[in-house]
């Protein structure tokens, strides 16, 4: 189990990973707003887990192992901020998203994806939910 520091390092991995392009240190880095030695203590620590395949100065690449975790991560993600829209949560989506992800269990993101799917297939039944929600 990743803490939820390494579960952003890997969302954002894989995410810049579906470029196609390398990665590097210094793009993680920006893209997370964090200091190069902390990504560095990050792409350790996955390598280790055997996450990622890491040597310094040359090319991050997922194991399927990360590959695997990483697109569940950024799914999840997705899913969440899918959901507070439906709900009409008046927050910022983005940041509630990354705060409530890391500390939902597997069954209420489950919970939230059957949802979220359930007001796909059923949009008169989020319509009248967003008709009582208005009052």
């Amino acid at each position: 189990m990743l803490s939820p520091s390494l579960e952003d390092y890997l969302e954002e991995i894989y995410r810049l990973s579906q470029s196609g392009q390398s990665i590097r240190v210094t793009d993680i880095a920006a893209c997370l707003t964090v200091s190069l030695p902390s990504v560095t203590r990050a792409l350790q620590k996955l390598n280790e887990s055997q996450y990622i395949h890491y040597r310094p100065y040359k090319d991050i690449v997922l194991t399927n192992k990360g590959k695997e975790l990483g697109h569940f991560l950024v799914e999840r993600n997705r899913i969440i901020r899918e959901f507070l829209r439906l709900i009409g949560s008046q927050c910022d989506v983005a940041a509630e998203a990354e705060a409530m992800e890391h500390y939902l269990s597997l069954p209420t993101v489950t919970a939230i994806i059957n949802f979220v799917k359930f007001t796909e297939q059923h949009p008169s039944w989020l319509d009248d939910f967003r008709k009582y929600s208005k009052g």
